[in-house]
């Protein structure tokens, strides 16, 4: 059975990648912080018959995610690895004037150092395996300006740049980045809880993923949108 990580999958996109994954036979080692929510959501996962690991932690912690690696080898490798933690370093969003620097420091500890810590720390198993995969979850607010999203959106650029040249220098990957487009997400409620327009769950979203590993194009960032429409 293929192998996957699934960081911050305790709800919301993680969750739905890991049910969607577990589905089609794919074990899975899943992390996030809170502990409780991340035993039924792994509980719930296992239901479709695969081995599921869960391990709480925070993804900034080097041992932390040293602990999901060692696991992953002892399921047989690393064959997907899918960095979906996420933090938004001011709750709710701020404009750029009022961001404390502590919580622009967490979102790129959360959204980029740890993504790439992970990453380092999985790359020989990724190596080793015949469709070795990374998924970074990027969002819109890495590309466009938008106003109070700019702590967020630069740890999520920084994400895109760090995967766009981990794909150029692992030509036997796939990298890819993906905006998932706006979801109805505890996240982003968190960030604009004033704003409850119509969004689309999350399992709406997970196809698009599956479309990425199903085709395996090239490295490069795609919009989940545009995956579901293809």
């Amino acid at each position: 059975m293929p192998v996957a990580i699934i960081t911050g999958a305790s709800k919301g996109l993680g969750r739905a990648l890991a049910g969607a994954l577990a589905a089609r036979g794919w074990d899975l080692v899943l992390d996030a912080r809170g502990e409780a929510d991340l035993a039924r959501a792994a509980r719930e996962t296992a239901a479709h018959g695969t081995r599921v690991q869960a391990r709480p932690g925070d993804v900034t912690d080097a041992g932390h995610r040293a602990e999901l690696v060692a696991v992953a080898r002892a399921l047989g490798g690393v064959d997907l690895l899918v960095s979906n933690a996420s933090a938004l370093g001011a709750e709710p969003l701020v404009r750029l004037a009022e961001l404390p620097l502590a919580g622009l420091r967490r979102a790129l500890e959360v959204n980029a150092v740890a993504a790439l810590g992970l990453v380092q720390e999985a790359l020989p198993l990724l190596r080793e395996s015949a469709a070795g995969a990374v998924i970074v979850v990027s969002s819109d607010a890495a590309a466009e300006a938008y106003p109070t999203w700019g702590g967020y959106g630069a740890s999520k650029a920084a994400l895109d740049q760090l995967a766009a040249v981990l794909g150029e220098e692992e030509p036997g990957l796939r990298v890819w980045a993906v905006d998932p487009g706006d979801m109805a997400t505890d996240l982003y409620a968190a960030a604009v809880p004033d704003d409850d327009g119509p969004r689309p769950a999350p399992d709406q979203v997970a196809p698009a993923f599956l479309r990425l590993l199903e085709r395996r194009p090239a490295s490069g960032r795609y919009g989940a949108p545009a995956l579901l429409g293809a």
